[in-house]
């Protein structure tokens, strides 16, 4: 399944990033009753999420809530040891929450998994960012390479406002 705008968000078990660790999650439950801003990258403490695409959410943190947003959450394809020090390096665990998605399992529900092994990476996930609504998808911003566009905070912005992306 490819995940699209008026998809409901799939029920794959993630870990929560928490000072001790790793807590087991329903995604679907995770994103019941509120508005979740999803975010996912390639992988954490690499360059392009580690200086421009996780930063922006940082910043942004307070007008997103004001725009309506409960919860600003990243993944990654990477184990909850090292979402947590990420989001301690970055300052990020003030402001997002963090979701492990270390097999893969959310990128593979959502269609949004690349094979990243002639980079050594192993599969990974597509950079993106959804807004959902009580598990429902709102908002779907997928690059089609490294960039930060569509899933950019100020794009993720501009579609909560309304307003035409430049």
């Amino acid at each position: 399944m490819t995940i699209a705008v008026g998809s409901r968000i799939p029920d794959v078990t993630v870990q929560e990033v928490t000072p001790d660790g790793g807590r087991d999650v329903s995604i679907a439950d995770f994103c019941a009753r509120r508005t979740i801003l999803l975010f996912g990258v390639p992988g954490a403490f690499t360059a392009t999420c580690s200086e421009v695409h996780l930063p922006g959410f940082v910043v942004r943190s307070e007008e997103l809530a004001t725009r309506g947003v409960d919860a600003i959450v990243c993944t990654a394809v990477n184990d909850a040891a090292v979402m947590r020090a990420w989001a301690g390096a970055t300052g990020a665990d003030r402001h997002l929450t963090m979701l492990a998605d270390g097999n893969g399992d959310l990128a593979r529900a959502l269609g949004v998994e690349f094979d990243g092994t002639r980079f050594g990476l192993g599969i990974r996930s597509r950079r993106y960012a959804a807004v959902i609504e009580d598990r429902v998808v709102r908002y779907l911003g997928v690059e089609s390479g490294p960039e930060v566009g569509v899933s950019s905070a100020d794009a993720v912005l501009a579609a909560l406002s309304g307003q035409p992306r430049e």
